[in-house]
């Protein structure tokens, strides 16, 4: 079956107040004027190297799972249909198919949003089809927000799991900034310092938690900068500007953190502009924000 012609999906609206009517995302699958984002795993098509590929309800393959997302400017009603992940595309897309890391900095802020909500979900409805408390399967619910148990009758809704992330200067001198390298990178990859808040933890609390055992420093002023939505799997990175109370003290853990490393304000900038070895994240995640914030000077 071929796809319709993708569209851009601008100014989306969640129409959270849809999700309750009675057999909504069955009549916006039936309805040819709705637009759909497909998934298969964390990719998505695209229409150009900057732009979604948005296709028909009737387009999509057997075996999606569904969800209703939002409506566009012009009120069409916004779909994701998730499949699983496999090595062939499901069907040809323009300028092919790609990750949320891959493309997520270069589409508009609506379809980004689009793309990050539509795997969030397409996740959970694929990856939670069972009841955590008795093991049955649940039903669908709210256009793909919610599942209910129809065995224990308990609701259950999308996982949001919160994580801080951190960009750290130094007090000394305020030209240069500290990066790690995870264990799981190879190379010069280089980044912000982030991990999950445990159970009774405060964002600033995990903030400095984090920092003292990945690279050993205690921070002062902690600042908040923003947030992100970031479904791998399924975070709400809260981004923190601070300051190393003593920056001798930078260790790596050795552990989960290989090494740690200060970096002059032009390391940065040829590392940004891709003019050194120097990898930094990509511009789709708050890492990069906050990095390049603290380079233009604007932290």
């Amino acid at each position: 079956m071929t796809p319709s012609k993708g569209t851009r999906a601008v100014g989306l609206d969640r129409a959270a107040e849809e999700r309750a009517v009675p057999g909504f995302l069955e009549a916006a699958r039936a309805d040819e004027r709705s637009r759909v984002l497909v998934l298969q795993g964390d990719r998505a098509p695209l229409s150009d190297a900057d732009a979604l590929y948005w296709v028909s309800p009737a387009a999509v393959p057997g075996g999606a799972e569904w969800a209703f997302l939002g409506r566009a400017e012009d009120g069409a009603a916004l779909l994701t249909a998730v499949l699983a992940s496999a090595d062939d595309d499901p069907f040809p897309a323009p300028a092919g198919w790609a990750s949320l890391r891959a493309v997520g900095g270069a589409l508009s802020h609506p379809e980004s949003g689009a793309f990050v909500t539509a795997l969030s979900l397409g996740r959970w409805l694929r990856e939670a089809p069972h009841c955590p408390a008795c093991g049955a399967s649940t039903e669908i619910r709210s256009a793909g927000w919610a599942r209910h148990c129809p065995s224990c009758g308990r609701e259950h809704f999308p996982r949001t799991d919160p994580a801080v992330i951190v960009a750290i200067t130094s007090a000394r001198h305020p030209d240069r900034l500290l990066l790690g390298s995870n264990a799981m990178w190879a190379g010069e990859r280089f980044s912000c310092f982030a991990g999950f808040v445990e159970a009774g933890e405060s964002l600033e609390d995990a903030v400095a938690r984090e920092v003292r055992e990945e690279a050993g420093v205690d921070l002062v002023d902690v600042r908040y900068r923003g947030s992100q939505a970031w479904p791998y799997p399924r975070s709400l990175m809260l981004g923190f500007l601070a300051t190393a109370a003593d920056d001798s003290a930078a260790e790596a853990d050795g552990e989960e953190i290989l090494a740690v490393r200060w970096f002059g304000r032009d390391e940065i900038g040829a590392g940004l502009a891709g003019r050194s070895e120097l990898l930094l994240p990509g511009p789709a995640s708050i890492a990069h924000r906050l990095i390049s914030e603290w380079y233009a000077g604007s932290a």
